[in-house]
């Protein structure tokens, strides 16, 4: 998402970079540029035009026509800019109520019951709650089976009324169900149509009547682009929902969406969903995405996602082996999947300044480490515990075993060996200076199996 925004606002802005002397007038045609940039990534074109206006006005009265790096300037306003029309702080989720209540809506295929399972892991495991799925989607064929498996798979119990066609007599016996089970959590999935009709948005007004939730998440496809911001308001109008959830980011998508929603409805963007896992899910922060969108990268969402998956006394083992020369493949293959889990890798990548337009045009699949986990898997439990004593016919062995070349063996073993010696460096040099020193050796690492283009 925003790949094609990016790559625009960063040509927009070499118009002032380029420049002898800065004026009024290339100032004015930097922001053009701007706008028709945010029109073509399918941002409302009212929002688009308020904003290069509020932006202009900034500008000039921030002296940008007289400063020093005029162009450094204009980004810095345009990032505050684009952090405010997200809704400039995070915006939190109502869990107070005891349970707390949260109710889905939006249309069909908008990723509603995808998003409550994702919803319901996150909080399970980050606040320690007792989440309650409920299935109201009465209509949609195979509904109720789908918020079961997803149930099932992140251990969450599910409640349903067989054979009943009342959502709302649902939702309310999913209360007293959740009282009595003692789920402190409920997170009520409803059913959708493919486009806004009258009997849908009288169903859902009559279970959000009847329940009062503490939450009225309104779920739309980011997809969509202008479509989902009308969809958003029409919802809005006869709901007042508390806040949005894109889903869908991490698809051929022109965020205009994002951009947009917050303004043309008034209500925050709180979730957004990426990824198909039901690990994909993040707390939306406007000025992160800001970052992303003027390819800042995001260090600290990296960090958070790193967080979540490396368990700090692994971490702390993981050192240990590091510094006496110990880290094998099982601890590397462990890794590699711990990093799977945080998300997609060309998308982790992007979220390090620079490196993301460094491998925009790299091909990276999602299954980048197929190669990798090959070689290992065909390693015998010995050879991954001593990678030492891999040589000569056993080389031959496990290329043929995973289905790779003898070279591509020996190149894996080869970085493994460089990346330990280096590690071990930078863990026994102690300051700066002994760190980049050791990292040094991270010149020679080239492409690993199942990885090409990638150094």
């Amino acid at each position: 998402m925003f790949e094609k925004l990016s790559d625009r606002l960063e040509r927009s802005f070499k118009i002032l970079k380029g420049q002898g002397k800065i004026t009024e007038i290339n100032v004015a045609e930097t922001l053009k540029d701007v706008r028709r940039a945010l029109i073509d990534a399918d941002v409302n074109y009212k929002v688009a035009k308020t904003f290069t206006d509020t932006v202009k006005q900034k500008a000039l009265g921030q002296n940008v026509l007289t400063a020093i790096k005029p162009s450094e300037l204009m980004v810095k306003i345009v990032h505050d800019e684009l952090t405010a029309l997200m809704g400039g702080d995070t915006s939190g989720i109502n869990l107070k109520d005891r349970p707390a209540i949260i109710l889905m809506s939006g249309l069909q295929g908008s990723g509603k019951t995808t998003f409550s399972g994702k919803l319901a892991k996150k909080l399970k495991s980050e606040k320690a709650l007792r989440p309650l799925l409920v299935a109201c989607d009465v209509y949609r064929p195979a509904a109720i089976d789908q918020l079961k498996v997803l149930g099932q798979s992140i251990d969450v119990p599910v409640f349903t009324i067989e054979g009943s066609k009342n959502p709302v007599e649902i939702a309310k016996k999913s209360l007293e169900y959740a009282r009595q089970n003692h789920n402190d959590l409920v997170i009520i999935d409803t059913a959708g149509r493919l486009a806004v009709d009258e009997q849908m948005m009288v169903e859902i007004e009559n279970i959000k009547n009847a329940i009062k939730p503490s939450e009225t998440l309104f779920v739309v496809d980011a997809m969509t682009g202008q479509d989902a911001v009308n969809t958003a308001r029409t919802f809005n109008e006869r709901l007042d929902f508390d806040g949005v959830v894109l889903t869908k980011l991490d698809g051929d998508t022109r965020g205009g969406a994002a951009l947009s929603i917050r303004t043309v409805v008034n209500k925050p963007i709180k979730f957004v969903g990426t990824g198909e896992t039901l690990d994909g899910i993040d707390v939306f922060h406007p000025s992160r995405m800001a970052d992303r969108i003027l390819g800042m990268g995001d260090i600290v969402s990296l960090v958070e996602k790193a967080q979540q998956q490396f368990d700090e006394k692994e971490a702390e083992e993981l050192a240990r082996k590091l510094r006496k020369n110990q880290y094998t493949f099982v601890d590397f293959y462990k890794q590699i999947q711990q990093i799977k889990k945080m998300g997609n890798i060309k998308d982790l990548a992007a979220m390090i300044p620079g490196l993301g337009k460094a491998i925009k045009d790299i091909d990276v699949p999602d299954d980048a480490f197929k190669g990798v986990e090959a070689i290992i898997n065909s390693m015998t439990v010995y050879e991954r515990e001593h990678p030492e004593v891999i040589k000569g016919t056993r080389v031959k062995r496990i290329a043929m075993g995973s289905g790779t070349t003898i070279q591509e063996v020996n190149r894996l073993l080869k970085q493994f060996q460089q990346t330990r010696e280096m590690m071990r460096k930078v863990g026994s040099m102690k300051g700066p200076m002994g760190a980049m020193s050791a990292m040094k050796g991270m010149r020679g690492l080239k492409g690993m199996p199942g990885m090409p283009g990638l150094k």
